[in-house]
């Protein structure tokens, strides 16, 4: 299977973006979650039946100058996959808004909430995006889906030149970070095992151009993790913090 070639090195960063960007949402790898999207986009949500889902692909967003990326699992089936933006619309309580609460907490986010594409939200040093790019079925996607969607995630941190600290979101977009990294040839021997506020330094593993980013791990914030007390506000916002103080 080839690589997708999203962007041209040459090019500006806020370019490169863009050509991820487009990409991404135009991608159709992966037949079996681009029906599952569509399907859902037609069914529509009762509570959603006005709205017009996006039901593509979903790139990620942020700052473009960002150190601290996020990486989350893949869109809700009625939250990115309704809005078109990555933590987005899944509902009052919902996993993006008790993303955002510890990010306007830790002073990444302007405002506490992620409602919808045009609520005014603003990172600032921070870029979200996930490892699977489409809804998957049960919220499981399968590994070959996680490994295809690898080309865009390694095409948006290419043109995010500043990132320093990674926050993974789970264990599967911890373990999709890992496999990135053996892509790109660094070998992590022995093998980081994902933890609720674990940090992972590769600065022994630094290349010859650039220092590759602290690791934090976070449990998913959702609802089956924050109604269950897993994931407590407070242990998302040390996570936060803890990423403040590695930038």
């Amino acid at each position: 299977m080839e690589p997708i070639s999203h962007t041209n090195p040459r090019r500006a960063p806020a370019q490169q973006l863009a050509d991820a960007h487009h990409a991404i949402v135009s991608c159709d790898r992966c037949p079996r979650l681009r029906a599952y999207c569509a399907r859902i986009a037609s069914e529509k949500k009762r509570a959603y039946r006005a709205d017009t889902y996006w039901g593509r692909p979903v790139p990620g967003f942020g700052d473009p100058a960002a150190r601290l990326l996020l990486l989350g699992l893949a869109p809700a089936a009625h939250g990115a996959n309704r809005t078109g933006r990555v933590f987005t619309g899944d509902g009052t309580g919902g996993s993006g808004d008790f993303l955002m609460a510890a990010l306007h907490r830790t002073g990444f986010a302007n405002i506490p909430t992620s409602s919808r594409p045009d609520d005014g939200l603003q990172l600032t040093d921070a870029y979200i995006a996930a490892a699977v790019r489409c809804a998957p079925p049960d919220n499981k996607p399968l590994p070959d889906e996680i490994t295809r969607c690898l080309d865009h995630l390694e095409a948006e941190i290419s043109a995010l030149p500043n990132l320093r600290v990674v926050v993974a979101l789970g264990k599967i977009a911890f373990d999709a970070w890992l496999q990135l990294l053996r892509r790109r040839g660094v070998v992590v021997s022995p093998r980081p095992q994902f933890g609720h506020g674990a940090a992972v330094n590769f600065d022994q593993l630094r290349t010859t151009t650039s220092q590759l980013p602290t690791v934090l791990g976070c449990y998913h914030p959702s609802r089956q993790n924050t109604n269950t007390g897993k994931l407590t506000p407070r242990m998302m916002v040390d996570v936060f913090r803890k990423a403040r103080k590695l930038l």
